[in-house]
């Protein structure tokens, strides 16, 4: 049953526990586990993936079962509906035309007296997008992880997805790769994808950034190799926010709470309203769609455990609370939503409107559905081509310039006890300064 809170002080305690849900004793021994798997792929490599890739996954494979050969990539295409293929390009060009209008751009200032700033953005050499499988098939992941450094220009896309029943990898996942520019796939899941990309084995090749979601072991797998790679976030249990109004339909808000609840029994699903009655009608709407749900447990369990119908004195409030929360999915269900945009700071990615689920940002809208979790969206934001990117700085100065800062750099270098610094740059106004003296000479015999 969907619980219905009318206190807020009482809703903000709830709110912190269902933002903290993740933070069990049980991760601890979880990480230990972790940490014994990306040693042992460290230092045996392939032999390493085989032994947990059958230990977890109850899979057997050979070395040469490890990346997916090209006639099962072909036959994918002969395995699945014109109508799921037409949907997956059709993804594919609202993702990769979304993810075009902000890649950035090198740039280069000219400024006075000979100084030259700029930045200049390239790619990472490989990119590693992990991609969940195993009993299920998340097409949308490939397309939303490879479209993003695809549009960076990253040269080399590498994949890692758990093997299924019979060894097979799901035919939509690898459509979906290949239309998304992916053409280096492995069967392997778990922490051990995550450090064979890390560190490279003898058959999968060492990445500079891997990014998707996975489950606490894949997350705790990327907390552990970050630094050794770049990682996209540590993506916690899915979790939405509908703020709506007397103008919601009941019957929507529900579906749109049980949508996110099916995901997992540590998902959230938590709605804020000024409408007592719509609170109510919401509950009871829960329930009814529960009745005879496919995954009914799993989704009862977390409706029970992380589902809430809060009610407040104005939308206003509902979002104060919202940001509090800083939501990974937020639904602005109401008459009016942009009124309300100005008054959201912290949330993955808004849906306006009564019309705007949040399965269409899901699957094709455009905008990248791997989002900020558990709050990170105070300071995290959506994947996006820059995560596949990294630009240096450029920095140019002439003679002249130098010497009209170079006072000010001897004061700040004495300030820190540097004095190489301070003489790195007089010795170069001392050597111009000889130059000009010794030209000046010259012109005039």
């Amino acid at each position: 049953m969907l619980r219905i809170i009318n206190q807020p002080e009482e809703a903000r305690i709830e709110l912190q526990r269902i933002c903290a849900r993740t933070h069990d004793d049980q991760i601890f021994h979880k990480e230990a586990t972790v940490r014994e798997v990306l040693q042992a792929v460290k230092r045996r490599g392939d032999s390493a993936v085989l032994h947990y890739t059958s230990e977890f996954d109850r899979q057997t494979l050979m070395v040469e079962d490890l990346r997916v050969k090209g006639s099962e990539l072909d036959a994918a295409y002969q395995q699945i509906s014109k109508e799921l293929l037409d949907a997956i390009r059709l993804a594919c060009r609202n993702i990769e035309s979304f993810h075009r209008q902000r890649t950035p751009k090198s740039w280069v200032t000219y400024g006075e007296n000979g100084i030259v700033l700029g930045k200049r953005f390239t790619p990472v050499d490989r990119a590693g997008i992990y991609v969940p499988g195993g009993q299920a098939a998340y097409p949308s992941t490939v397309l939303m992880n490879a479209i993003p450094a695809k549009v960076a220009n990253v040269p080399q896309l590498v994949m890692a997805t758990p093997p299924g029943k019979d060894k097979m990898i799901n035919p939509a996942v690898l459509v979906a790769a290949q239309e998304a520019g992916v053409a280096e796939i492995y069967r392997v899941g778990g922490a051990q994808a995550i450090a064979a990309l890390a560190y490279g084995t003898e058959t999968i090749p060492q990445v500079d950034v891997i990014t998707g979601p996975g489950n606490i072991y894949v997350t705790l797998a990327k907390k552990l190799v970050y630094g050794t790679v770049g990682i996209d976030s540590l993506a916690g249990p899915s979790e939405v926010l509908v703020i709506a109004d007397h103008t919601a339909d009941a019957s929507h808000v529900a579906a749109d709470l049980l949508a996110q609840a099916e995901h997992d029994s540590m998902a959230a699903a938590i709605l804020i309203t000024p409408d007592p009655d719509l609170a109510k009608q919401v509950a009871v709407e829960v329930e009814r769609q529960l009745t005879d749900h496919p995954r009914q447990t799993l989704t009862e369990k977390a409706i029970a455990h992380y589902g809430l119908a809060i009610v407040v004195e104005s939308l206003v409030q509902a979002a104060e609370l919202s940001n509090e929360f800083a939501p990974e999915h937020l639904e602005l269900e109401i008459a009016d939503p942009w009124s309300l945009i100005e008054h959201i700071r912290h949330a993955g990615a808004i849906f306006l409107g009564h019309s705007t689920p949040e399965a269409v940002g899901d699957y094709l809208a455009g905008p990248n559905h791997t989002l900020p979790t558990s709050g990170a969206a105070r300071y995290a934001s959506p994947l996006c081509a820059e995560t596949f990117m990294k630009h240096s700085s450029l920095i140019q100065y002439s003679p002249q310039a130098l010497q009209s800062v170079s006072g000010s750099i001897d004061a700040l270098t004495k300030a820190e006890g540097l004095p190489s610094h301070g003489e790195s740059v007089k010795l170069r106004v001392q050597t111009a300064t000889t130059q000009q003296a010794s030209e000046a000479r010259d012109l005039k015999t």
